[in-house]
């Protein structure tokens, strides 16, 4: 019999028992599925409506202010003046936004801010391409922070590939505040307007730049040179400025909830399983510091039986493979501090002490690798890049009596942050040296003690070395002097302005032209050098 009208298939004819009399089993019906929503749907939904004008204008800020003032081509204040301009811009669109913010949170984000734009100052001051290299990224990695927000490791990782991200996804968004605008109409002919009045600035600013010579050099100090290779760098800066831009104003205006990101992992590592292994590393680190004090002690003549070495070469021996062992030892010491249970009184116990030496082993380690590298650049020669590896194995040091001073309380949640911030002090504090300056200074004084001078590398150095290698005497002047003269023989435009090529232009004037030579020059100073094959260029 087919069921009633209104009554679905499989139902009871009517409630109460059946025909058996016992109660009749419910009918199974299927139940909806669970909705599954993903990490960006749950975690960082991103902002609701697309309204106003602060976010493209923001964008176009950060876009137009890049393209202008960046020189791609060298280092110079533009790159500070590129991002100074961003950063306002961000900051009007998106200071409604942070007023949300906790007022911890936002002074610690203008401080990632301020950095940035400090380590962004550098490549106005100084002309080393690896330091500058160095603090462009730092500033980057700053730009992140301030942000995103992220304050431990996981969340600090995160921020750097979330910003990028942030970027792409934010771009339909701040179109959809030009096209659901009441002034969208006034935007497109603003945007025609300005297309209009470059093309008319450049056509007839070239035919008049042509007709007259003073004209043309007038001109030119103010707009630099336009071919295919200056557009391409233009287009590029502007897309770079403006999806930094992008990903600021998306991020600030509805961000990522970081708590599913910086949640604590599960302590499941048992005191059987780590205790033996970092027992044995401090045995092995308390034995190699042993050693090192006997080194200390014995001095060169105590290395030149034992080990066959000159104390020189036995210093260059070793540093690099002590600069992984600490990098390694972090990360023990990072793995260990998160996964190692400490809900029993020994295994705190345990936990404090093993690591706690270990950390304090490791600093001694780290004082014997800075001593390698000082006495090897002693003998040997200073560089640059030498002095950059000592000041990032200071960090390291650091950052283990950082370890050692959360395990008193096993409270380290401030440490990866600490770290960054002096890994910025780090950079802040190679700018102020000087590091190209400072190694030739050090190696100039090296050859008046010693008369031995590495000038092949010396005239590799930048601008920022050129007033110490002025006062080295020819031929070895001459040498040091080749490469650079010929780097700084066209002027600079504004936005390029850079300290340290002004003063070395200053100190080229003052010795003359006859202070600088060639390769010539390079293999005559060569019987200075230390003895290797060298190919003059």
């Amino acid at each position: 019999m087919p069921p009633p009208p209104g009554r679905p298939m499989g139902a009871p004819p009517y409630p109460g028992p059946g025909w058996t009399g016992h109660p009749q089993a419910p009918v199974w019906a299927p139940r909806p599925p669970t909705p599954r929503t993903s990490f960006l749907g749950a975690r960082w939904p991103g902002p609701k409506k697309a309204t106003g004008r602060a976010a493209p204008l923001a964008v176009l800020a950060g876009a137009v202010g890049s393209a202008v003032f960046v020189p791609l081509g060298r280092v110079g204040v533009g790159w500070f003046l590129g991002w100074l301009t961003l950063t306002v811009a961000v900051v009007l669109a998106v200071r409604a936004k942070t007023a949300d913010l906790p007022r911890a949170d936002r002074l610690i984000r203008a401080g990632w801010a301020a950095a940035a734009l400090a380590l962004m100052a550098v490549p106005a001051f100084r002309n080393a391409w690896w330091l500058v290299t160095f603090c462009v990224l730092g500033a980057l990695g700053c730009a992140t922070l301030a942000i995103i927000g992220g304050r431990l490791v996981r969340s600090i990782l995160f921020g750097l590939v979330a910003t990028p991200f942030a970027a792409l996804r934010g771009l339909p968004w701040v179109r959809r505040h030009v096209t659901t605008s009441a002034s969208a109409a006034t935007v497109s002919k603003v945007t025609v307007s300005v297309v209009a009045t470059v093309v008319v600035l450049v056509v007839f600013g070239s035919l008049l730049a042509s007709a007259d010579a003073a004209f043309s050099e007038a001109l030119g100090s103010l707009v630099p040179e336009t071919d295919m290779g200056s557009v391409f760098s233009w287009v590029f800066l502007a897309v770079v400025g403006g999806l930094i831009a992008v990903a600021a104003v998306y991020t600030i205006a509805a961000p990522p909830d970081l708590s599913t990101v910086d949640k604590s992992g599960e302590r499941r590592i048992g005191l059987l399983e780590w205790a033996p292994a970092i027992g044995a590393l401090v045995l092995l680190f308390a034995g190699f510091v042993v050693v090192q004090f006997t080194v200390l002690f014995g001095g060169q003549r105590h290395v030149q039986r034992v080990a066959g070495l000159s104390y020189a070469e036995y210093a260059r021996s070793g540093f690099w493979q002590l600069l992984f062992v600490t990098l390694l030892t972090v990360a023990v010491l990072g793995g260990v501090g998160r996964w190692a249970r400490r809900e029993r009184p020994v295994e705190r116990v345990l936990l404090r002490v093993l690591l706690g030496l270990i950390s304090a082993l490791s600093v001694v380690i780290v004082a014997s690798a800075l001593s390698r590298m000082w006495t090897y650049q002693k003998v040997y020669s200073f560089t640059g890049e030498r002095i950059f590896v000592m000041a990032f194995e200071m960090l390291l040091g650091t950052v283990f009596l950082m370890i050692i001073l959360a395990g008193v309380r096993f409270k380290g949640r401030w440490i990866p942050g600490t770290t960054v911030a002096l890994a910025v002090a780090m950079l802040l504090g190679l700018a102020v040296l000087n590091p190209e300056d400072y190694v030739a200074r050090r190696n100039t004084l090296r050859y008046e003690q010693t008369g031995k001078i590495d000038a092949w590398y010396l005239r590799a150095l930048s601008a920022d070395a050129t007033p110490s290698l002025a006062k080295l005497p020819d031929p070895v002047r001459r040498c040091t002097l080749s490469w650079i003269a010929d780097d700084l023989a066209e002027p600079d435009p504004w936005y390029a302005w850079n300290l340290g090529r002004q003063r070395a232009r200053k100190a080229l004037e003052e010795v003359g032209p006859q202070a600088v030579g060639g390769p010539k020059d390079c293999r005559r100073a060569d019987q200075f050098d230390l003895p290797k094959t060298r190919s003059p260029r």
